[in-house]
C-alpha cells in the first residue's frame, strides 16, 4: 500500500473517532474542506507543514497517520 493511502486511511478514521466531518476537521486544521477530502481520498499527499496542523487538530502525534496498521484499515 502506498504511503499517501495509508496516511488517507489513517486520517479518515481517526477523524471518524472524533466524530468530526471533513469540514469540522478542515476548520480546526485551518484548511478548506476540499483540500481535506482529497487528502483522505489519496489524491494529494499533504505536506509536513499540513500533516502537523492534521495532527494537532486531532490531538494526536503526526506520526499515527503513517502507521501501516492493516485492522485499521478496514475501517
Amino acid at each position: 500500500m502506498e504511503l499517501t493511502e495509508v496516511v488517507a486511511l489513517n486520517i479518515r478514521r481517526i477523524r471518524h473517532e472524533r466524530k468530526l466531518t471533513q469540514e469540522e476537521l478542515a476548520d480546526k486544521a485551518d484548511l478548506s474542506a476540499r483540500y481535506v477530502g482529497k487528502i483522505e481520498q489519496g489524491r494529494v499527499s499533504p505536506t509536513i507543514s499540513v500533516i502537523g496542523r492534521l495532527a494537532k487538530a486531532l490531538e494526536i502525534d503526526p506520526c499515527d497517520f503513517l502507521k501501516n496498521d492493516h485492522s485499521a484499515a478496514k475501517h
